[in-house]
């Protein structure tokens, strides 16, 4: 359950910035070893010190919620190591999927060891994992760095791992996909759960072997015969292993019914989405070729008086809005139409809609100050394509984001890049109620990684010490001594019930209320907490040497912080993270 926060203020020194999607050259995995900097001037690009806090100023204002009769107290804890494999890259694929370099800053991933900007469904199921207890899962996070201006650069790149490379080929052909059994089964009786879950791994391993067959086959029959040599002899396997679900916790409990009706599966065409039925076109793209980018706005306005913040800052994120859905318009008419099928049906438009949108700010700046000219030259947007130019109604490509150096360094993001000292992954209940199975391949965000354009709505206080989790800020805390650096992520914990992913990719899951319950038409899953633990000595903090990696428009602010999550769990775990939950256990896997 997520604590109490207030409205957080955005540094004076943070820029407002519009977000321009852009490709970059691939980067791959990054190599950082763990050290701690000397203790001397600042570098240029420190954070804000009005950005640090002395903790034991912050008042306590992290509560949990009272639980009701009926809540579901245990908790599942995951063991997936602290990145000790070295899994470093600026890709976010649940944020912005297929955008290489999307995230303009180092995120630390433990559990799946593929995870890219070109991840999807398949390749993320294809993947090794770091976690003991085989969870696929991808978790990850911003670096956090010390920044003295003395330390050593971090080690050069290392060429991507073979998971990586398997899971890249795997992505790239057709998959069957089959509804999720886990998240559609009610409590399940102690007595039947060694053989649900049994049942559930098989289920698992069904859909493999149907996978398998499917590529080594390929080329073979009419065009039938994927249905009536794969896809119809699945569907009867599935039946006969729901059934066995069903049979075995009807023997202590009220025999679930309709479940045969999730034995039939499909084939999806990996046209950059790895697929789930429950997902309703969710999944993520598996690589992007091309991408529309548009000027920067925000950076280019003079200083907006108080009277049009509102308007301006509801402006600039409508020109988000317009450009995410042109890039979705981009992926769903792939193929359409002549060569100038994207000037004329999807950049014309978006210029015109930016043109009244740019307008729109120049006239309420214009109200109470001397109104902006020549914003209108802002309105074009063009279409870059990675690693090739191609004729799209004569769309002029844009250059690439810049990539790491060869000592992995980011523009604006620098400093030693330091290893969290303990990772703890850990799914809870509900203070209203049971919780239900997340649906695999679920993906979920904590916290805003743009507060500086999106504004304060979807950010989170993260930041603490050990020993003060009851006080959350949107600062970096210095730390009383003995005691480190924390970072505390709550994810959103009230599902739809269909969506696996949304546009803007919260919408489908969201958090609960103060009290800790859904709105209505939303369930329960379990919520997952990430806590981030940091050897960052003391007089570094008080000297506010350590900053967390971020977008360059956000300036390091810690109020950017952030978390990312795609479930990908075999049925059979997420049903004992459920259980455990809702049987009020610790269970640690």
């Amino acid at each position: 359950m997520p604590g109490t926060a207030g409205k957080h203020r955005i540094s004076r020194r943070t820029k407002i910035a519009t977000g321009v999607m852009a490709l970059a050259v691939a980067a791959g995995g990054i190599t950082a070893a763990t050290t701690f900097g000397a203790s001397d001037q600042a570098s240029a690009d420190e954070a804000d010190p009005a950005l640090y806090i002395d903790i034991l100023k912050v008042k306590p204002n992290n509560f949990e919620p009272a639980n009701s009769r009926g809540a579901s107290t245990g908790t599942f804890t995951v063991d997936c190591g602290r990145n000790e494999n070295q899994h470093f890259n600026p890709d976010n694929f649940v944020a912005q999927p297929g955008v290489r370099n999307g995230a303009q800053h180092l995120h630390d991933y433990v559990g799946n060891l593929s995870s890219n900007a070109d991840s999807n469904n398949k390749s993320l199921e294809a993947a090794g994992t770091t976690c003991k207890n085989g969870d696929k899962s991808a978790y990850f996070w911003p670096v956090v760095r010390i920044d003295t201006g003395d330390e050593e650069k971090n080690p050069p790149a290392k060429s991507p791992d073979g998971d990586r490379d398997q899971a890249a080929q795997a992505a790239a052909s057709p998959v069957i996909t089959c509804p999720d059994v886990a998240s559609r089964l009610p409590d399940v009786p102690d007595s039947a759960m060694a053989e649900v879950n049994r049942n559930l791994d098989l289920l698992d391993t069904q859909i493999d072997e149907a996978n398998k067959r499917l590529i080594s086959t390929r080329g073979q029959g009419g065009p039938n015969f994927v249905q009536n040599a794969i896809l119809g002899p699945l569907k009867d396997k599935r039946v006969a292993t729901i059934d066995r679900m069903a049979i075995a916790i009807g023997r202590t409990a009220a025999k679930p019914q309709g479940l045969d009706a999730l034995a039939p599966c499909t084939l999806k065409e990996q046209a950059g989405t790895g697929g789930n039925p429950a997902s309703n076109g969710g999944g993520a793209p598996g690589g992007a070729a091309q991408q529309i980018t548009c000027p920067d706005v925000a950076s280019k306005l003079p200083a907006v008086p108080a009277s049009a913040k509102a308007e301006v800052d509801r402006n600039l994120q409508l020109l988000n809005t317009q450009l995410q859905e042109a890039n979705q318009r981009l992926v769903s008419t792939q193929g359409q139409g002549g060569p100038n099928f994207v000037q004329n049906a999807i950049l014309g438009p978006l210029k015109d809609k930016r043109v009244a949108t740019i307008d729109r700010m120049a006239i309420a700046i214009g109200r109470t100050a001397a109104k902006p000219q020549g914003f209108d030259a802002l309105a074009p947007c063009s279409l870059g394509q990675g690693g090739n130019n191609g004729n799209n109604g004569g769309a002029t490509a844009t250059p690439p984001l810049p990539g790491p150096d060869a000592n992995n360094e980011l523009p604006e993001n620098d400093g030693r890049i330091q290893r969290p000292a303990k990772v703890g992954i850990t799914f809870r209940g509900s203070a209203a109620g049971k919780v239900v199975a997340m649906p695999k391949f679920l993906r979920a965000l904590s916290g805003d990684a743009k507060p500086s354009i999106n504004g304060t709505k979807n950010t989170r206080a993260a930041w603490t010490c050990t020993g003060f989790e009851n006080r959350l800020t949107d600062k970096y805390p210095i730390c009383p001594e003995g005691s480190k650096v924390e970072r505390i992520h709550d994810f959103p914990s009230c599902w739809d019930g269909k969506n696996t992913d949304s546009a803007n990719h919260r919408t489908h899951i969201v958090f609960p209320d103060r009290n800790g319950r859904c709105a209505a038409g939303f369930t329960a899953v379990p919520q997952l907490r990430t806590t981030l633990v940091y050897d960052i000595p003391h007089d570094i903090q008080v000297k506010k040497q350590y900053k967390v990696d971020s977008f360059p428009s956000e300036k390091h602010n810690p109020l950017s912080d952030h978390d990312d999550f795609a479930n990908v769990m075999s049925q059979s775990i997420m049903n004992q993270v459920v259980n455990c939950i809702n049987r009020n256990k610790t269970c640690t896997a």
